[in-house]
């Protein structure tokens, strides 16, 4: 099993002074010796800051999201390329504000997805579904048409690159995390859709949990061995929140 992945989403929070700040405080609380492998994605405009600042840690960087195409005339985007290049190894892709706010589908999706692997970059899909349809039962279908379609045609062979994150919409931002148990069951649900579909043994690829995942909650979702980390948005932009956060993933593993 691999050890837990921590991905700190700073969405459009923090300029790239601010985003230097936090890494400098960051840093004089996290132990280098942590075996939790830490991820944080800030907007695009503090990627070259944060990649200068972590040059002498183990802390990996993210982007937040990436276009399908190499290179165009596609004003305003950025290319797998041009974030390789600032030291970017992963991508979120799919998350659930994408999909609302700018109207991003599987189709979409699943582009990207090919298109950062493509390019060495790890992709982080997110999945999840909204509060009207857990009330309507309709979870299960929800994960498993999303993780179908973003990851159509993805290989085997490049499936052990993916992470799949899932975020109950209804929980995002709104202080109301999933319980373990529901957590739990959606994650179990993923596994087997991606040990049946792909025959990927379900250790090689880590589901992480996310939605208001925060320092009073995280000890117990991590009991569940089948959250293998966590997406975290708010919690992620105080340093020593998410220093415990991180902290909670470490002492999952005694």
């Amino acid at each position: 099993m691999q050890p837990p992945l921590i991905v700190g989403n700073w969405k459009m929070y923090k300029t790239a002074s601010e985003g230097r700040e936090f890494i400098r405080d960051f840093l004089k609380l996290h132990t280098s010796q942590s075996p939790v492998d830490v991820v944080i994605a800030p907007p695009f405009t503090a990627l070259q800051a944060l990649h200068d600042a972590l040059q002498s840690s183990s802390i990996s960087l993210a982007a937040q999201n990436v276009f399908c195409e190499h290179e165009g005339a596609f004003t305003g985007e950025i290319s797998p390329p041009m974030l390789r290049d600032l030291g970017c190894t992963s991508v979120i892709l799919g998350h659930s504000e994408r999909r609302q706010h700018f109207g991003e589908d599987n189709d979409l999706i699943n582009r990207k997805v090919h298109s950062a692997l493509s390019h060495q970059l790890r992709p982080i899909l997110c999945v999840g579904e909204l509060l009207e349809e857990r009330e309507a039962g309709q979870t299960n279908a929800v994960i498993k048409k999303q993780l179908l379609g973003g990851l159509k045609d993805v290989s085997a062979e490049h499936m052990v690159q993916v992470t799949i994150a899932y975020e109950p919409v209804w929980a995002i931002g709104t202080g109301k995390a999933a319980t373990v148990d529901q957590a739990t069951e959606v994650h179990s649900l993923i596994g087997a859709i991606l040990e049946s579909t792909w025959e990927t043994k379900r250790e090689a690829i880590r589901i992480l949990y996310g939605g208001s995942v925060n320092p009073d909650n995280a000890d117990i979702l991590f009991q569940s061995p089948q959250i293998n980390g966590a997406l975290v948005g708010k919690a992620c932009l105080n340093p020593d929140s998410f220093v415990k956060i991180i902290g909670s993933a470490h002492r999952s593993l005694n």
